[in-house]
């Protein structure tokens, strides 16, 4: 640490740039990592999706896992001339995924979601 306080943020920062830094040389060293799928990552991977489908505005749209499973992310999308996504966020119980979203010239708005379920 000594070393970095005494080269000052602006030399760091040039140094880190152009490549002398450690985290660039330890990069070049080694081979890129292979992606891998995430079903062979996670423990009975599935993503559950719950089509487009138009409900009042502001009114709660909720896609739950399989039984045994949690979700362990999701998302929810608006759909129409000028949907607004208000909400999207995980159950209380951790099942699920739940959406909400407005429309300002319409009472009703489109809500499609998914959740990203794993073994427990």
């Amino acid at each position: 640490m000594r070393g970095l306080k005494a080269l000052g943020a602006g030399a760091l920062a040039v140094a880190l740039v152009s490549g002398v830094g450690w985290a660039a040389q330890a990069a070049d060293s080694q081979a890129p990592a292979k992606p891998k799928a995430a079903a062979a990552a996670v423990d009975g991977y599935q993503v559950v999706k719950l089509p487009n489908a138009n409900v009042p505005n502001f009114q709660r749209r909720t896609v739950y896992c399989p039984a045994g499973k949690v979700a362990v992310g999701g998302g929810a999308e608006a759909q129409g001339s000028d949907a607004i996504l208000v909400g999207s966020f995980p159950t209380d119980d951790g099942r699920g995924w739940v959406g909400l979203g407005r429309q300002n010239r319409y009472g009703d708005v489109g809500i499609s979601l998914y959740a990203i379920c794993a073994n427990i």
